[in-house]
């Protein structure tokens, strides 16, 4: 169950300068590309679980009529699209529900219901952070691979264009190079990074940022935190001392906690939401890697299952792939060949 915390030689290899500045360009330099409308980009991101998806459930829609087939069929769909069992299940009983009380014989008048229901189960759009004033400090949290780094950059581009004063905590001491890694971001963003040498106390590093946010009178710090230590249990109990420490420091009204999980991982992903959850409270939920997946319906599996917003979402590697996540555009552009 724990096998996304078990040690990766590869990811303990600092990364290339060179491989670092051209994934920093890739993210930065996104102005020429905004013009193409964030939901032609949502769309394009969703093109794998589209084809690998919807186009599956389309098909069993497209059967002649409703029987015990039918929903054997579209059970197995979903659940091999990483929707998961409880989420599964609620479709499925709701439909035959419909079915009965409103006589309905074909599966092709269920479709647009069908498209509803997920609508549902997303519930509403979530602010990626709540309104704030004074400081908000973000604790970042997510397994190695996730993409928590990255997507700590383009948070801090994102409200470093808004007028906020970001700054950085390298809250990650034990991955090998993963400081230099953020201290070369913060380099990119002309925005100051606080860290120790590897091996420090994480729950220093987070102390030391809070002083050094309020001396400098910046509105947000970004804290990164670790993503694998020598165990699970380890990794959990060093989460929540940083958690009190910044809860202590900064007063529990500033602080929310996000999670960034990869898409492509399936049903992973929601066992480490679980994880998280349980250790540290977590706030809000951003998905990584959408495009990168033909499985798209572990968005509607966490969803279901912790009942946690999902605020972000990323679906590319520059900037502006990373949006927020709008319920209604993403079942439309989920939905939406053309």
């Amino acid at each position: 169950m724990f096998d996304f915390f078990k040690k990766d030689e590869a990811e303990n290899k600092k990364e290339k300068p060179e491989e670092e500045l051209e994934e920093a360009d890739k993210i930065l330099q996104d102005e020429e590309e905004v013009e193409k409308g964030f939901f032609q980009r949502l769309k394009e991101g969703l093109a794998k679980s589209r084809q690998g998806f919807i186009d599956k459930v389309s098909s069993v829609f497209n059967r002649s009529n409703i029987d015990d087939d039918f929903y054997e069929e579209l059970e197995e769909t979903l659940i091999q699209a990483d929707v998961g069992v409880k989420a599964t299940m609620d479709l499925i009983a709701d439909l035959e529900q419909i079915v009965e009380e409103e006589e309905i014989t074909e599966p092709q008048d269920l479709y647009e219901i069908f498209q509803e229901k997920i609508r549902n189960i997303l519930g509403e759009n979530d602010q990626i952070l709540k309104p704030w004033q004074g400081l908000k400090v973000l604790m970042v949290v997510g397994v190695n691979g996730a993409g928590k780094t990255t997507t700590i950059a383009k948070l801090t581009h994102r409200y470093q264009k808004e007028g906020q004063k970001v700054l950085l905590a390298a809250g990650d001491t034990f991955r090998a190079g993963a400081i230099d890694q953020l201290q070369e971001w913060g380099r990119r963003l002309n925005t100051d990074v606080i860290s120790q040498t590897e091996g420090a106390d994480a729950a220093a590093v987070a102390y030391d940022a809070i002083q050094a946010a309020k001396s400098r009178e910046a509105d947000l710090l970004i804290v990164d935190t670790a993503g694998r230590l020598h165990t699970q249990k380890n990794l959990m109990k060093e989460l929540k001392k940083v958690r009190r420490i910044i809860g202590q420091e900064a007063g529990e009204e500033a602080v929310e906690v996000m999670l960034v999980v990869d898409a492509t991982t399936g049903q992973n992903a929601l066992n480490q939401a679980k994880l998280f959850h349980e250790a540290v409270s977590v706030d809000g939920i951003t998905l990584t890697k959408l495009d990168g997946t033909a499985r798209g319906g572990i968005v509607l599996a966490i969803k279901k299952e912790l009942d946690l917003p999902i605020r972000l979402i990323g679906v590319g590697e520059r900037a502006a792939d990373l949006q927020d996540f709008n319920p209604d555009k993403f079942v439309e552009a989920l939905f939406t060949n053309n």
